[in-house]
């Protein structure tokens, strides 16, 4: 049921959700809408909501909010579309939760002895698999946890840029408006939005993995809230491969697959014997397939909400840096040809865990940069990233270009990567 708001203007709109209801909201590309819990007990993605405060939704964004039982829900904004679903797959979700909390609880009490869950959800593009991630650690980090959230995923940055495999600790509930808190995140840079060079993306998971098990070891908390991993809709072939290989190097117990019942059969037949649970999660009928449009949209504006914050608010610092100044790599030397394209006996040239030096050029303009925590050429391969910068202008003659830093002073280190990410939208 629909009605005006309360204080009678036209552009506030309350809905009345029954028990186990959710309202699913999209809002307009160009504008964003403001969403407040009037009574009741509702959440977004398991992020509860506080009575009678607003929380502001961005432009080109879906949400859809869930009680368990009961609430009414005030709109005030223009949307896209706003409409109360019956159907909804949160039950399920917050059942998952409960399996893998009693999980923690039991390594908790255990000690060193036994780990917490590690959780990785996956399927084909467009099914919700980071929503399911956001909805688990929300609901861990209620019930007192601080799970790692893991993203596997290049082409959306859940965590940072896109381009980059990265890490977290959850200890609160994601904040609707700025997204999941970075106070400590683990960064690698990859430097693309797809798998152009498997080896390389297994090496960066590889290296995650003994990370992941080093802080378990340093940290009975940690080890205990254990992590939820979001991963790449490509699942067939090499999708398959770098999958089933992330599933080993994180240790994950609990797969999650949503979505798809292919994908969960061949999972089930692979797993099988190991000490890995499979279980089958629905879709959110709330989930609609994204058009590569809108995909470059919500890139660009990951890259723009890094260096200017979710709502701008940030002012980041021009500067300029000398080519003698820095020192510019690319790791990998792009795909190999396979080999059965080869001549008999020979072997691919290129090797992808190549480090190559990388000459200035006009080429980098509008590249976004990552800037390494390696100090030698050969630290590359195993160093995570302190930032990202942003070539807006590149001067030949003169031998230097002019970045874009979230803040200002010097660099944290004179060690840039490069890769194949481009932002042509810093005007929109």
């Amino acid at each position: 049921m629909d009605a005006t708001g309360v204080d009678g203007r036209d552009d506030v709109v309350s809905h009345a959700l029954a028990r186990e209801e959710e309202l699913r909201v999209e809002t307009l590309r160009s504008e964003g809408c403001a969403i407040a819990l009037v009574s009741g007990h509702a959440e977004i993605f398991g992020s509860e909501l506080a009575r009678g405060q607003s929380v502001k939704i961005g432009g080109g964004k879906k949400v859809a909010v869930f009680t368990f039982h009961g609430a009414t829900i005030e709109i005030t904004g223009k949307v896209e579309i706003a409409y109360v679903a019956g159907e909804t797959p949160m039950v399920s979700y917050a059942n998952a939760h409960a399996v893998l909390n009693a999980k923690r609880e039991r390594a908790g009490a255990a000690g060193s002895s036994e780990e917490g869950p590690r959780v990785m959800c996956v399927g084909p593009t467009d099914v919700g698999k980071s929503t399911v991630c956001s909805i688990l650690c929300n609901y861990a980090a209620r019930s007192g946890q601080a799970p790692l959230y893991v993203d596997l995923d290049l082409g959306q940055g859940a965590l940072t840029v896109p381009g980059t495999i990265c890490a977290a600790p959850v200890d609160a509930q994601i904040d609707l408006e700025e997204g999941i808190p970075l106070e400590m995140p683990l960064v690698y840079f990859y430097g693309d939005l797809t798998v152009n060079n498997p080896e390389y993306y297994k090496h960066i998971v590889t290296r995650l993995g003994a990370l992941l098990d080093e802080r378990s070891k340093a940290n009975d908390d940690a080890r205990a809230a254990g992590c939820v991993v979001n991963t790449m809709g490509w699942i067939d072939g090499m999708g398959l491969e770098l999958l089933l290989h992330a599933r080993e190097a994180l240790k994950i117990d609990h797969v999650l697959v949503i979505g798809q019942e292919r994908l969960y059969g061949q999972l089930q037949q692979k797993l099988a014997g190991t000490d890995c649970q499979v279980f089958r999660m629905q879709k959110s009928g709330g989930v609609v397939e994204r058009t590569q449009e809108f995909r470059r949209a919500t890139r660009d504006r990951m890259f723009k909400e890094y260096f200017y914050g979710p709502t701008g608010e940030l002012a980041p610092a021009s500067q300029t840096a000398y080519f003698s100044q820095i020192s510019l790599y690319r790791i990998g030397g792009g795909p190999r040809a396979p080999a059965s394209a080869l001549p008999i006996g020979q072997t691919a040239s290129t090797d992808p865990m190549r480090i190559a030096p990388v000459v200035p050029s006009t080429s980098l303009l509008h590249s976004v940069l990552a800037v390494s925590h390696g100090k030698t050429q050969g630290d590359l391969l195993n160093s995570n990233v302190a930032g990202f910068i942003y070539i807006t202008e590149v001067d030949m003659i003169q031998k230097k270009f002019t970045y874009l830093s979230p803040c200002p002073g010097e660099l944290p280190s004179n060690v840039l990567l490069v890769g194949n990410l481009k932002w042509l939208g810093l005007d929109n």
